[in-house]
């Protein structure tokens, strides 16, 4: 018989979208399955087919707000939604101090929990099994599909969903894209952390080879309008903070190729199924977080240096050398070829 099953994983919007192939695991077991997600995460949760339901826990909008008891009567009507919903088992993927108070809370008879988990997280569980991730080689995807193998759930295949994209959406999208008719690059150049970011004189010499081969569109948000300028100037069509999440979606799903360095439209870019999508690591770890699937079209890229991944906000170094790999040569090379076997199968 299936149980309820609660998953606690607030953020970030990539980490979200790697926790989507265990919930469709359990959902496939035949288990209910409620998300607890922050606003990071909401949009690719609202309406995907692997949960029965989704309950915001609006963090963003509480560090705003600072301390105040309006945030902490909001935690509690959050937290007594949870508990009447009397779960059989909770489950924190997200293993920090800001999900161990929902996990404590959440009245689950089962609280699971990995040992790995940080900031004293692991204290909020009544069930703690081996660390998930044994080493930075280990796809993350496939590290939190074990506790669905804890549960005794089939995780041989991995399955990544979004919600179905509305009408409007479509709409939105044919007018944005109305004057493409090349082949579509789509390229989404900035990330959160500073060193995960590619150097940005390479992505002016990528774009600069490819731009009479393909048509070329940026992505992001507002504050990436700055940077995008500076590698395409005016040439091209910035849609840098003209979508939201779902729309951006829809946007990377009619893209031939999608070129990021490893973020959250990297990964989401992963999760529509479609385009071939090329991922430029620094600092982080390519095995650990490279789009898994076809290495045809799901292309990881990073450099050689005996410091990487650092996994590292800061160099130690100062230089961020790592920054500067790949050289861009190699990724237009990768991409010519992307291209060249999308005009072959057409």
């Amino acid at each position: 018989m299936g149980k309820k099953i609660l998953l606690i994983r607030l953020s970030s919007l990539g980490d979200v979208i790697h926790t989507i192939p265990l919930a469709n695991s359990l959902k496939a077991a035949g288990h209910e399955i409620t998300w607890l997600v922050s606003e990071k995460g909401i949009q690719v949760l609202e309406g995907n087919p692997c949960l029965d339901r989704v309950i915001l826990a609006p963090v963003q909008l509480w560090k705003k707000r600072g301390p105040s008891l309006k945030s902490f009567k909001e935690y509690l009507s959050i937290l007594k939604q949870l508990r009447a919903e009397k779960f059989d088992i909770a489950i924190d993927a997200q293993m920090m101090l800001k999900s161990l108070y929902w996990m404590a809370f959440c009245g689950a008879k089962r609280k699971i929990i990995s040992k790995q988990a940080r900031e004293l997280s692991v204290l909020g569980a009544n069930e703690v099994i081996p660390r998930i991730t044994e080493n930075l080689n280990s796809p993350v995807i496939r590290n939190y599909m074990k506790y669905a193998d804890y549960l005794g759930v089939d995780t041989e295949k991995i399955t990544v969903t979004l919600p179905e994209r509305s009408n409007e959406v479509k709409q939105k999208a044919d007018g944005l894209l109305k004057d493409i008719k090349k082949p579509l690059v789509v390229i989404a150049p900035a990330t959160t952390w500073a060193p995960k970011h590619w150097n940005k004189d390479h992505w002016k010499k990528v774009v600069q080879n490819l731009k009479d081969k393909c048509s070329i569109v940026f992505t992001g948000g507002p504050k990436d309008d700055e940077l995008i300028k500076y590698i395409g100037g005016d040439e091209f069509l910035n849609l840098a903070g003209k979508t939201n999440v779902i729309e951006l979606a829809e946007i990377f799903s009619r893209a031939d190729v999608v070129l990021a360095p490893d973020s959250g439209s990297a990964h989401l870019a992963w999760a529509t199924q479609k385009p071939a999508v090329v991922t430029i690591f620094t600092c982080t770890p390519l095995k650990y977080l490279a789009p898994p699937g076809d290495e045809n079209k799901y292309i990881a890229v990073t450099g050689n240096l005996p410091c990487q991944p650092c996994f590292k906000r800061k160099c130690r170094f100062k230089t961020s050398a790592c920054t500067n790999l790949p050289s861009p040569e190699e990724i237009i090379n990768i991409v010519n070829k992307l291209l060249s076997n999308r005009i072959n199968r057409v």
